[in-house]
């Protein structure tokens, strides 16, 4: 079982190391230890120099930041992590010139980093810019890669929403967002009892896709084993459809240029981008879910596809004379989907504790793009329900286990190189990236510190904007990541999804009144 907050403080700290130690020197010290695991493809494609990929978590915390508890509690739980005690390294001497896992040692105090920033002590809502402003300055600046990249900036100002701010931000070769947000909450326990991991909600009950099904048996008739045979048809329809698209994203079909369509650059080391996030009742979300007979992330998709509307339908009104929207705006986003299962928190605590690598772990990515409808709907339902048909569509297709196999077999075949060109492509091709991540429903602490709230993202890859849902206790952090040099007014396009939410639910109670 994993250590408790208060069996942290117990723990005897590392010595010290010398962290002058470059890859070469300890290969000529350890030969063997090239035999660790290969960088998985999707992991290379994010080392790439214009795809250089780095996640983002930021953390609110209701008490400020003991550094020293908080040294003690990462020694304890994520140092002994083998994506977090290793780098990605390249041995010359291996003729396929494949990037390993190579372990090294891990002084976890260059791995933290405590600002010096000028915080007005009246004025919490002046130190939530700073600190914004502070987050967004890390998108120029880079990692020392001679050590395992991650890194903790702990910033105690008091804001609006937190006492202080952690911001993990680590390379995205350690992980995906689900494997990441696995680990992270492997380290925190209930705040209500320590002794016990964060609790997850209960996954809805699904009877999935008709081919996922068992045969029907011969009680069942014909007609049930037509049906099931004929799922398998649109099985292969789908999935051709997707592919052929997906195909066609990579050499010439691209989205409407919009306010929010990012343009070459983007994703320089030398472009900033802004994190801006925004709280919104949880209830709400299950309020229109219930009245809709939906789920969670139907409902997102069509709260994400009105606030869009609305953004480009004010930004149409500024610039055009005529007031008529225009139809047919092509707004794609691209979905990253994990092919391997992620391991559970109780797998990943009991292998931090054990120090032993037993739960699978890292990047097994494959690709989806969903489509998001810009229109004005005089019913703000009508988003909800395109946004459960387009979930319920991409159920029904194999898109991402193949663009998975496919990049795969890209690289073997044409090298890293090529592969990172035909996705960089898909990305510039499309105008965003989404996701919608699942949080624990009871307060956390994080090394004996309450946590706020959660506010994940992504930076890296060549489009402008990037939206991150984040359920945590009874709330849904709406988490952007954007260029602001092609919207330099985040804080509008957050107020256009707060909006968009009220609307939608203000709908379905008056529904659920009806009925």
């Amino acid at each position: 079982m994993a250590a408790s907050p208060d069996e942290l403080h117990k723990r005897k700290r590392p010595p010290k190391i010398n962290t002058e130690i470059t890859a070469e020197k300890a290969t000529a010290e350890c030969k063997n230890e090239w035999d660790g695991e290969p960088v998985s493809p999707a992991g290379r494609l994010f080392h790439e120099p214009n795809f250089n990929c780095h996640v983002i978590c930021i953390m609110g915390s209701d008490t400020p930041i003991n550094v020293d508890t908080f040294i003690e509690g990462i020694q304890a739980t994520i140092v002994k992590h083998p994506r977090f005690s290793s780098i990605p390294a390249l041995n010359e001497s291996d003729s396929k010139k494949v990037r390993r896992w190579r372990p090294v040692e891990v002084n976890v105090k260059d791995h933290i980093i405590i600002p010096s920033l000028s915080p007005d002590p009246t004025s919490p809502s002046s130190n939530d810019r700073l600190v914004e402003d502070y987050v967004s300055s890390l998108t120029v600046t880079t990692m020392d890669h001679s050590r395992p990249l991650w890194e903790f900036h702990i910033i105690n100002i008091p804001t609006t929403e937190s006492k202080a701010t952690v911001v993990l931000r680590c390379h995205h070769s350690l992980g995906d967002g689900m494997s990441l947000t696995s680990l992270l909450l492997a380290c925190t326990r209930r705040a209500d009892d320590p002794t016990k991991l964060p609790s997850l909600p209960e996954p809805p009950r699904r009877s999935g896709p008709l081919y996922a099904q068992p045969r029907p048996g011969n009680d069942d008739g014909v007609g049930a084993f037509l049906l099931w045979i004929f799922s398998f048809i649109v099985l292969l329809w789908h999935t051709l459809v997707d592919m052929l698209l997906f195909v066609a994203s990579s050499l010439f079909l691209r989205d409407t240029e919009t306010p929010i369509k990012g343009h070459k650059g983007v994703e320089g080391e030398h472009t900033r981008k802004r994190f801006v996030h925004r709280t919104i009742r949880l209830e709400d979300i299950k309020t229109v879910k219930n009245a809709m007979g939906c789920t969670v992330n139907d409902v997102l998709l069509g709260v994400t596809s009105a606030a869009l509307s609305r953004y480009l339908y004010r930004k149409h009104c500024d610039t055009k004379d005529e007031k008529k929207f225009p139809r047919n705006i092509r707004v794609r986003s691209t979905l990253l989907v994990n092919i391997r299962p992620t391991p559970g928190m109780h797998a990943l605590a009991e292998m931090m504790e054990s120090g032993k690598n037993g739960a699978k772990y890292g990047n097994h990515l494959g690709y989806m793009v969903l489509q998001f409808p810009i229109v004005i709907h005089e019913d703000p339902l009508d988003y909800v329900r395109q946004g459960k048909a387009i979930a319920t569509r991409k159920k029904s297709s194999l898109e991402a286990v193949l663009t998975y196999f496919s990049a795969d077999l890209i690289v073997k075949l044409f090298g890293i190189k090529f592969a990172c060109t035909l996705t960089r492509r898909v990305l510039m091709n499309t105008t965003l990236s989404f996701s919608n991540l699942v949080g624990p429903i009871e307060q956390i602490s994080f090394y004996g510190h309450p946590v706020a709230y959660i506010a994940p993202s992504v930076y890296g890859h060549p489009q402008a904007l990037t939206v991150h849902y984040q359920s945590y206790m009874n709330t849904m952090k709406v988490v952007m990541a954007v260029d602001d040099s092609v919207i330099p007014d985040s804080h509008q396009l957050l107020d256009d999804f707060a909006e968009s939410v009220t609307i939608i639910k203000n709908a379905a109670e008056k529904l659920s009144k009806k009925n």
